[in-house]
Formats: C-alpha cells, sequence, structure tokens
C-alpha cells in the first residue's frame, strides 16, 4: 500500500491512478477535492476520451460500482470517484474490498472519506491493500497557513519568504481556496523566483492590511495613532465589528501564552506551543515586553466588554471599538 500525507499535492502521472484505488482521507475539504481533481486530471492525461463519473458511498453497491467501471463504447478508460465514503452500506463494503484487492487495470477509483471515526472498519481493511494508495490529507492550522502559502507558491514554481507569505495570509485570509488562488496568481505573474513583498502588496495590499489583526498588533504594541487610522479603515472597508473584537483577543491570548511558554524553545516548537504562525513570533516578542499577566488579564475583559457590545448591548459599534482600542494601548506599559 502507497500511503503519504497531501498537505497541499498529490502524484497524478498516469501511470500511479490507474489500475489502483486512491483513497482520501481527511476533513480539510479544499484538499480532498484537490487529490480529486488530480486523479481525473492524470486519467485525462492518459486517454482525452476517458469517461469520467462518481457516486455517493450510501448509493455504492457491487452493482452500481460494476455499472461505473464498466467500459463504454467510447474509451475502456475510466475514472469513478466515490464521494462520502464513510456512508458506505455495511453490505456493500465486503464488495468494495474485494474490488480493491484486484482493481481494473484501465480503472482509477477514488474513494473519499470526510474524516471523523464513522466508516473506519472499511477505511483499516482497505489501507492493508496493495493496491490502495492511501492519501491523508491534513488539517491546515491557523500557525501553519504561512507555510501552506510558500508550498503553494511552490507548487507552480516560484517562492515566498515567511514575512511575506505571513502578509499574504493576512492580506487574504485563512480561506484554503483564496490562498491557493493567490499564490497560483502570484507565481504565473512572477514565475519562476522569490516574489517581493512590495510585489505581494501591490496586488493584495491596498487597504486590505487595515483588517482586524492589524488594528490589534498596532494596539498591543502601543501605537495609538496607528491604532485609530486602522480601525477607521478597516470600519470604512466593512470589516465586521466582531472580527475586530475577535482580533484583540486572539492577540491577548496569544501573547499570554507566549509569556509563559518554556524559555530556550526552537521557533518552530514556540510557534506550535504558542499556536501561531512561526513569522509571527518576531511581533509577538516586540509586543510582550509591554504586557504583564495582570494588564493582559484587563485587556481580556475589555474585550469581552466590547464584544458584547457590537452584538447588541450598545447603539455604536464603532464607539465600542475605538474605546477598546484606547484602553488597550493605555493598559500596555510604556
Amino acid at each position: 500500500m502507497a500511503r503519504s500525507s497531501a498537505a497541499t499535492s498529490v502524484s497524478s502521472a498516469p501511470a500511479s491512478v490507474l489500475g489502483r484505488v486512491t483513497l482520501v482521507t481527511g476533513k480539510e475539504e479544499f484538499l480532498r477535492d484537490r487529490v480529486v481533481r488530480d486523479v481525473r486530471a492524470a486519467v485525462r492525461e492518459a486517454d482525452v476520451e476517458a469517461e469520467l463519473s462518481e457516486t455517493r458511498g450510501s448509493e455504492l453497491t457491487l452493482a452500481t460500482l460494476g455499472e461505473l467501471a464498466a467500459p463504454s463504447l467510447f474509451s475502456s478508460t475510466r475514472g469513478v470517484v466515490v464521494w462520502e465514503l464513510e456512508n458506505l452500506p455495511e453490505e456493500s463494503v465486503a464488495g468494495l474490498v474485494g474490488y480493491a484487492a484486484e482493481p481494473a487495470e484501465d480503472v482509477a477509483l477514488v474513494l473519499v472519506h470526510s474524516g471523523g471515526p464513522r466508516g473506519s472498519g472499511v477505511l483499516t481493511k482497505l489501507r492493508k491493500l496493495p493496491g490502495v494508495a492511501d492519501i491523508q490529507v491534513e488539517e491546515v492550522k491557523g500557525y501553519q497557513m504561512s507555510g501552506f502559502a510558500q508550498a503553494e507558491i511552490r507548487r507552480h514554481g516560484s517562492r515566498l519568504d515567511p514575512d511575506t507569505a505571513g502578509f499574504l495570509v493576512q492580506a487574504v485570509g485563512h480561506d484554503l481556496r483564496s490562498l491557493a488562488a493567490a499564490a497560483h496568481q502570484l507565481a504565473t505573474d512572477f514565475p519562476g523566483r522569490t516574489v517581493s513583498s512590495e510585489e505581494v502588496k501591490r496586488y493584495f495590499g491596498g487597504r486590505s492590511e487595515a483588517t482586524s489583526f492589524a488594528v490589534a498588533d498596532h494596539a498591543l504594541e502601543g501605537r495609538r495613532t496607528e491604532a485609530l487610522e486602522e480601525l477607521r479603515w478597516a470600519l470604512d472597508g466593512g470589516v465586521a465589528p466582531v472580527l475586530v473584537t475577535s482580533a484583540f483577543a486572539s492577540g491577548a491570548r496569544g501573547l499570554a501564552r507566549f509569556a509563559t511558554a518554556p524559555r530556550g524553545m526552537r521557533d518552530a516548537d514556540l510557534a506550535r506551543e504558542v499556536g501561531v504562525p512561526p513569522w509571527k513570533l518576531k511581533s509577538l516578542r516586540s509586543q510582550v515586553r509591554g504586557w504583564d499577566e495582570r494588564s493582559l488579564a484587563a485587556v481580556l475583559v475589555e474585550v469581552a466588554r466590547t464584544d458584547a457590545d457590537v452584538k447588541g448591548a450598545a447603539t455604536d459599534a464603532a464607539y465600542a471599538l475605538e474605546r477598546m482600542t484606547l484602553t488597550v494601548c493605555a493598559l500596555r506599559r510604556g
């Protein structure tokens, strides 16, 4: 059995998918879908007239699998996708495992499991078979987003340094599809080289850096004027007030975890401990000098109060956010 962890891609050479079963498991829908697209592309590369079909696990029987995998009048090469394998009926397990033990030579069968414990029995049986390629897509956590952006642009032949990747994440957000699309656009326009931060800002900056996280960072660093300016730009740009309070809460908690983390840790381990991407450690080191446990606790109290205000307790959300921003700046020592 071939096993790999597919954070960003999977080998899709025609010879690697035909006559085999590709088992895709994991909660990241975007990454699961991309594995399926790669397999389908490989099937079409092997035969431009190949038949592509799909079904759901709940609808799969040995008879329907036979129909999906049967040669057509136009081509004997087929690509078959079974979504939601976790819903496979118990009476269909033996037939599917039997097929996977001896897959048809001209068929690429993709079995997609959405993650979780349901249907784990059939996964165990399939993973024991030599003809099954096991692709396990891993959930991309917040602190891994900049690494994901770097891997995405490398996939297309270009590069980003960690700080630039971090800015791209801040500008585009944590949606994997949006990040992947942004990386593809940059690699297309700046092929084969490292894309500079100025180029990324030209494409995705504008006022997109005036996000909730930018407001929180300025305030936690005590930069009152900059924080208020970014807050006004953010609100004028349509940023939801609740996202601003969420960013302040996230920033304060991150500082608290950073301040209490064991000393002497490597940056990669420290980032995992704190729950932030590695590029964020630089700003945390700058911010933390102005805070202690008591003042950070006061920030969280103010953020909770403001969060209640912007969700309806107060009539003017903008005023509540401005008050919170000024309070946080005042709480920082120096």
